[in-house]
């Protein structure tokens, strides 16, 4: 498919599926014909409109009165089914917290939760961070090739937030699934015995975790989740269980898909621009930005829904009360006009940190600071330790997974030898 044909279909208005298998594998194109032909675009029979360029995306994050969060969800969802029904029945009611919520409900959830998920906190985990990414790279360096994704990529925030909980971390295949299981029916992307597997998961992530939260509330540890118990503001009733499973699955999911798809994204990206690698390998201060070029370049959240409350307008179109949009990051974070030559990679980029891939506003995303710590950390070690690194011939296709919402290497094969 060429560059132009997109572009053609949005300005003539020629129906194009958004959730086409190869719409989802490399949006991109689709991004950039909707930023120059229809910013705020409604495709055919989706029931939402496209967000697509950067200041009509941050001026929708930041109006808050106008587009709401808690009535607008976060994804695409799956309809509900007996079978589904007859599984959640066991479930806990979901809450709306900080994602899916709106002031003043929103406010309480956000002040109670910063005074567990402290900035101080998030400081004072680094060297467990350094430790964990070296203990990861120490299982595979000796073979002189890895999986990134599923050995390095998918283990070093997992592994973080399992200790930030202060849970066992033989559970850590479980914090997997049970990640999955929470984001992958928002991408609208799977079938309906995933979906439903997806439905068992939340039940068994429930019963985990409030188990784990009697634990806490019979003998508190140094853990986020005694945090989270014991948090308090003056006027504020304390978190509930139904609250704090919420929150915890919140900081599960974005303490996992974030970094995971960035560190994958960003070392194919850094092998596919050499010059670019040698400069990074040669002065590792370039990483914090690298980190942010790879959020801007290939956004982990692809977008996020609002609903909007009230008549009004978008980018010269009229949004009725009541419609769903989608707040497009992906691209709004390579629109020309916030980013000049926002379709190319480039770490030594001034504003980078102006991405929208953490969000904007109230919103802004809680994990962001150690998300980026993470990736630090995580590049400096690869970078440290691998040398020469390689793509493994033969054995990537460099798709990601299915997803509306997520965009993520399924899997990326390198070979390397040790520094």
């Amino acid at each position: 498919m060429t560059t132009q044909s997109p572009a053609k279909s949005v300005k003539s208005k020629v129906p194009f599926d958004p959730f086409a298998a190869e719409t989802i594998e490399c949006p991109y194109p689709f991004y950039r014909a909707m930023r120059e032909h229809a910013p705020v675009y409604e495709p055919p029979g989706a029931g939402f409109y496209i967000v697509s360029r950067y200041a009509d995306a941050v001026r929708v994050l930041h109006d808050t009165d106008t587009f709401k969060s808690n009535a607008g969800g976060q994804g695409l969802g799956m309809p509900m089914t007996p079978a589904k029904e007859a599984i959640l029945r066991e479930a806990v009611p979901v809450v709306n917290t900080m994602v899916t919520n709106d002031p003043p409900g929103h406010s309480r959830y956000r002040s109670l939760v910063n005074k567990a998920f402290s900035a101080r906190r998030v400081v004072a985990m680094e060297p467990s961070v350094r430790a964990i990414a070296n203990e990861l790279v120490d299982a595979f360096v000796g073979h002189g090739e890895v999986e990134l994704v599923s050995q390095f990529a998918v283990g070093l925030p997992l592994t973080v937030i399992a200790d930030a909980f202060g849970v066992s971390r033989d559970d850590l295949g479980r914090f997997k699934q049970w990640s999955d299981d929470a984001v992958l029916p928002l991408g609208g992307m799977i079938t309906p015995e995933r979906d439903l597997e997806a439905a068992r998961g939340q039940v068994e992530f429930q019963k985990y975790f409030i188990a784990r939260l009697e634990e806490r509330r019979s003998a508190p540890r140094d853990d986020l989740l005694s945090a989270l118990l014991e948090a308090r503001v003056e006027g504020q009733k304390p978190l509930d269980t139904p609250e704090l499973l919420s929150i915890i699955s919140q900081i599960l999911v974005a303490g996992n898909e974030t970094t995971t798809n960035m560190i994958a994204a960003g070392t194919l990206l850094l092998l596919q621009h050499p010059a670019q690698l040698e400069a990074v390998r040669a002065d590792h201060s370039l990483i914090p930005n690298l980190v942010e070029e790879a959020l801007r370049y290939e956004s982990p959240v692809q977008g996020l829904f609002r609903l909007a409350a009230r008549d009004t307008e978008v980018g010269g179109t009229d949004i009725p009360a009541g419609a769903r949009l989608i707040v497009m990051y992906g691209s709004a974070n390579r629109d020309e006009g916030q980013f000049p030559g926002g379709e190319e990679f480039d770490i030594f980029r001034a504003n980078a940190r102006t991405h929208l891939a953490f969000g904007q506003g109230i919103h802004f995303c809680l994990g962001a600071p150690l998300a980026r710590m993470e990736g630090v950390v995580g590049f400096e070690t690869l970078l440290s330790r691998l040398t020469n690194i390689r793509v493994a011939p033969g054995k990537n296709d460099f798709r990601h997974t299915p997803s509306f919402i997520l965009r993520g290497l399924k899997y990326l094969n390198l070979t390397f030898d040790r520094a």
